[in-house]
């Protein structure tokens, strides 16, 4: 057998998959990137009065902002209060 040859192909093989977990590691970070300025944008848009969706599927106006809870009416009369990040579209 030919040690030589198998060494070659054992670091060429490492450095691919070294290559690979490089780009995978970039793609990583920039998905998480746009993924933390969405949430930033929509934290940024929660305002007393705006329609939200939030974790559950639930529907409702905010009615009361008071820093990590806010008060949403998801019926006339009916108000509950929910954690700001569980919000997921702002209307």
């Amino acid at each position: 057998m030919n040690w030589g040859v198998v060494l070659w192909t054992c670091i060429t093989v490492a450095v691919l998959l070294g290559i690979g977990a490089i780009v995978v590691s970039i793609l990583s970070a920039l998905n998480m990137k746009k993924s933390r300025e969405r949430m930033a944008e929509l934290q940024n848009n929660i305002k007393v009065g705006a329609t939200v969706l939030f974790g559950g599927g639930i529907y409702g106006k905010i009615v009361k902002i008071k820093n990590d809870l806010i008060d949403v009416e998801i019926s006339k009369g009916v108000v509950i209060q929910i954690s700001r990040y569980s919000i997921q579209t702002v209307e």
